[in-house]
């Protein structure tokens, strides 16, 4: 007789162990508070230090994290713009583009008398004020250019991160002339003005709106707006679809950041709404008419940095960050002669005579550099490198 039972029909599941529910649970914990930590301290976390080892660990570099120098062929009025990972120099000879590390792209030789440059995302742009020549490159290669050919006097002109150029000129009859080219480098519109001289203008990310500020005289006095136009406007459409005020403020620079148009100028920066219901309203604005804007960049995530000072002249000065809603976000004393202000990403660099500091956009210390062999501009790099630029070469700096 066996007396073993026989086991009941499928089987019976076996109870997990309580260990093993409480290894899963920690587990679970573990991420839920991960996950929080991250979204708590994202700005505190040095995830860029990761990503600059990976991308410059094959740079060679000296111990101070500067990279071996290379030739810009520049000269004492050239202009420097930090192109993504690329650097364009622009001067009274020609154009220049090299990488990070000085392998020339291109070289267009040209005579400007007032070389301009500027970038936007993978787009760069170099031109000459008051002449015919602008050059165009899109990522390493140059995509568009204007010349003597075309006859056009240009007297500004900008590209957005989507690709849309926008170029004024002399016309005549007119006071001021935009045209406006797609991302083909196509012109899709031409905007004559018999009232009020056009001085700059850009075309908004999505495409739908030309950006121009305007200056024209009223009882005796200037006045200066930003004016948006359709870009889907008949040739008869010449009025503005909505217009901000600027105060008299002579811009210095435009750009675009989370759904607003900032306008920099030298009394004054403007944060302008670019949604459709509210287009042209004033949402932020931060003024400083009794002090002199010394240097300036617009370049950052979400704010502008200032360097302000009570006097032209002289030391003392204060770096100012100023956010979306026209507040100051921070402050910080500067007892040094500044000879460059650059900002990109949430990084502000500044250079002094042989120092380079960089700051977080709350303006805490994240690096410095003593010893900048005679740098005399900084470009700062969304990942924290800047670009350290002198008389005859530039050079990368790394933080550690």
């Amino acid at each position: 007789m066996n007396d073993r039972r026989a086991a009941p029909e499928g089987g019976q599941k076996k109870k997990p162990n309580i260990l093993v529910r409480l290894l899963a649970f920690l587990v679970t914990l573990a991420l839920i508070f991960g996950a929080v930590t991250l979204v708590v301290y994202r700005d505190r976390l040095n995830f860029d230090a990761i990503r600059r080892y990976f991308t410059y660990r094959s740079l060679e570099r000296n111990d101070s994290g500067q990279a071996e120098s290379f030739a810009h062929e520049g000269g004492a009025r050239d202009i420097f713009v930090s192109a993504g990972e690329n650097l364009l120099v622009c001067s009274t000879t020609g154009v220049r583009l090299f990488s990070g590390s000085g392998t020339q792209y291109a070289n267009e030789q040209v005579v400007m008398e007032q070389p301009v440059a500027m970038a936007a995302g993978e787009w760069s742009l170099a031109y000459d004020a008051g002449g015919s020549s602008l050059y165009l490159f899109r990522d390493r290669e140059k995509v568009f250019s204007l010349g003597a050919e075309d006859g056009m006097t240009i007297l500004s002109a900008r590209v957005n991160e989507s690709g849309w150029l926008a170029v004024v000129t002399q016309a005549a009859s007119y006071k001021g002339s935009v045209t406006v080219y797609n991302p083909q480098q196509q012109p899709v519109l031409q905007l004559n003005r018999s009232s009020g001289f056009v001085m700059d203008a850009v075309v908004t990310e999505d495409g739908g709106y030309l950006a121009a500020v305007t200056v024209s005289q009223s009882g005796g006095s200037f006045a200066s707006s930003l004016d948006f136009y359709r870009l889907d406007r008949t040739e008869e459409e010449t009025e503005p679809d909505a217009s901000s005020p600027l105060d008299g403020s002579v811009i210095l620079d435009l750009r675009e950041q989370d759904g607003a148009l900032w306008a920099l100028g030298d009394t004054a920066v403007f944060v302008i709404s670019l949604e459709e219901r509210s287009l042209g309203e004033r949402t932020g604005a931060y003024s400083y008419p009794d002090q002199y804007l010394k240097e300036f960049s617009l370049e950052g995530e979400g704010y502008a940095a200032l360097l302000l000072g009570k006097y032209r002249a002289g030391t003392q000065a204060q770096l100012l960050v100023t956010d979306a809603s026209g507040q100051a976000a921070g402050a910080l004393d500067i007892g040094e002669q500044v000879l460059s202000l650059s900002a990109a990403g949430r990084y502000i660099a500044v250079l002094t005579a042989d120092r380079l500091d960089i700051y977080t956009s709350d303006l805490r210390p994240y690096d410095s550099l003593s010893g900048t062999q005679n740098a005399q501009k900084v470009l700062m790099r969304p990942d924290g490198t800047a670009m350290l630029i002198g008389a005859k070469t530039a050079r990368l700096y790394i933080p550690g």
